[in-house]
């Protein structure tokens, strides 16, 4: 058996500054150990089965003597109970260390899932809407709660207030939290049901959006007036005139027509071949022209290949067209 050291008082402990290892009594085996640069430590000399151990308290001062003695008396119980404490306490910071790693607040589960995928989103724009809505509308409800701790009365304080008014928004804000929660799931941040799902869910909290918001369509021209319209279009100066008019003769997109550039031509098969990275379904798409819009094209300033075939004042493409260049 061992020899049971002299309990040391606190202050006798406190005096204890020559270098080595100090029997400070109270429980068998616990020591201050005091390096040549007079810094001071707990540690408790253990059997563990047939290993001899030396367990870690924690320094002194900041772990007091009746601190230490607790701990090395907590650490001899388990010894007893056939556990190896320094293990036991190996696998809890283990364990907490790995609880960390998953730990995600919801805003950084979404820019985590807005870097993993934003760069298959087509357009910058697209990605814009998604952080602009997220940082206006989510995070400053649910930005900083853990990802697995988003409820469903959490997705509601941040829907309710724009459902009716900005329903639109509310809409693609809606779907958006549910992908990332989604994905945390899938990344196994969190468990449970989506709290942002609509269908069989939010469908019950929540009025259907054609409920609450009115939709207002553009105003259409009759058929009838489109002859007078287009001679109307033709008299109009400007590229942006330009580009309507042909937007019309193909019936393409705004962003096709405003992004089209010299080498998509082929005048002489009269055909448009607008590339997959430009277009909303991803494939390619070929156009063909009419007699008409081959000689809109062949009336418009021509540049090298890659240049617009409608470019805006400044050079760049067109944000719209002008309202200036319909007729009235």
């Amino acid at each position: 058996m061992a020899r049971r050291a002299k309990d040391l008082s606190a202050l006798e402990v406190s005096r204890l500054t020559e270098s080595g290892h100090h029997a400070v009594g109270g429980v068998v085996g616990l020591y201050l150990y005091v390096t040549e640069a007079g810094a001071r430590s707990w540690v408790l000399r253990l059997v563990v089965g047939d290993k001899r151990r030396h367990m870690g308290l924690g320094s002194f001062p900041s772990v007091t003597l009746a601190q230490a003695r607790d701990k090395a008396r907590q650490a001899r119980d388990l010894v007893e109970q056939g556990v190896d404490p320094i293990v036991q306490r190996k696998a809890a910071v283990s364990r907490l260390r790995s609880h960390q790693a998953i730990e995600k607040t919801f805003e950084q589960a979404a820019l985590a899932y807005i870097e993993s995928h934003g760069d298959t989103w087509r357009n910058a724009k697209h990605r814009a809407q998604w952080v602009s809505t997220l940082e206006t509308y989510a995070y400053p409800v649910v930005g900083k709660l853990l990802v697995q701790d988003v409820h469903q009365e959490h997705v509601l304080q941040v829907l309710e207030p724009i459902w009716k008014t900005k329903n639109e928004t509310a809409v693609r804000l809606r779907g958006r939290i549910e992908t990332v929660l989604d994905w945390a799931t899938v990344r196994k941040l969190r468990t449970g049901e989506n709290p942002a799902r609509w269908k069989g869910h939010l469908d019950h909290l929540l009025p259907a959006p054609n409920k609450v918001k009115t939709v207002e369509h553009h105003r259409a021209l009759p058929i009838d007036a489109m002859d007078g319209f287009m001679a109307q279009l033709r008299k109009a100066d400007g590229n942006a005139a330009r580009a309507l008019e042909f937007a019309i003769l193909t019936a393409a997109r705004s962003g096709e027509v405003r992004g089209a550039i010299w080498s998509e031509i082929d005048l002489k098969e009269k055909v448009w071949t607008v590339p997959a990275g430009r277009m909303k379904a991803g494939q390619e798409h070929r156009v063909p022209l009419s007699a008409r819009a081959v000689d809109l094209l062949k009336a418009m300033p021509k540049q090298d290949a890659n240049a617009l075939i409608f470019p805006g004042a400044k050079g760049g493409p067109l944000w719209s067209y002008s309202r200036r260049a319909w007729p009235s």
